[in-house]
């Protein structure tokens, strides 16, 4: 099981801007694990509640909220990690289960009862949200990624592009699914992520002093197309 939590920042640019600073970093940065330098694909599909409360939480700029997703990195995964997100003030904590395949779409059609043979406490705790909150998949949201890291503080900085939907299909590892853009194809988000804070060195190479944060996340983007609450 996965447990994170650090401080996370997040800022809307242009193309052209995200290509600037990725630039600088990349001179000071590591690239991610996964991938190297290299573009990648992240797949999530979103639950939320009957009233679709996270979501609403979300909208109105609460404090403490969460929201759970599915992961996946290619679409013939055999597994999933099965995310719980929760917001504290500037805190941000993730915890994750890894799940098979199989398990991942019986969660997708509303059979909660495969997280109980799972022994990580998370799994417990995962079931009695979803099954007593009526959760249900909402959409499912699909962008290219490139990170880099820095070992230390825990950083991790996220480049997001071309993220899309997907709010009719819930055929979570169909490699057809078809999306829509929900981001301007010029547009895209920078994930700044760390503990504690971060390095003057690293500040410097971002250079985001004059660009404002946002807090809308990308659940909250496709939502609006489909005509969730805001």
């Amino acid at each position: 099981m996965l447990d994170v939590l650090r401080e996370e920042k997040k800022y809307y640019m242009t193309s052209s801007e995200l290509l600037l600073v990725k630039s600088k970093l990349t001179k000071v940065l590591s690239g991610d694990s996964f991938n190297g330098f290299n573009k990648y694909l992240v797949r999530s599909l979103y639950f939320d509640s009957y009233t679709d409360r996270d979501l609403n939480e979300k909208a109105a700029g609460l404090s403490e909220r969460k929201k759970i997703r599915l992961r996946i990195y290619h679409t013939d995964a055999k597994k999933a990690k099965l995310e719980l997100k929760a917001k504290s003030g500037t805190m941000q904590r993730k915890r994750s289960l890894t799940i098979s395949k199989e398990d991942a779409i019986e969660l997708i059609k509303g059979n909660y009862s495969v997280l109980l043979k799972y022994t990580e406490s998370i799994a417990l705790e995962f079931y009695v949200i979803m099954s007593s909150e009526l959760y249900r998949p909402k959409c499912v949201i699909e962008y290219d990624r490139i990170a880099l890291m820095a070992p230390e503080n825990n950083i991790r900085i996220t480049f997001d592009t071309g993220i899309r939907s997907n709010e009719g299909n819930f055929d979570f590892f169909s490699d057809t699914l078809d999306f829509y853009k929900v981001m301007p194809d010029d547009k895209g988000v920078l994930e700044v992520k760390y503990n504690r804070f971060l390095p003057s060195y690293i500040k410097l190479a971002l250079n985001v002093s004059d660009k404002l944060e946002t807090s809308v996340s990308k659940y909250v983007l496709a939502r609006r197309y489909s005509g969730g609450s805001e």
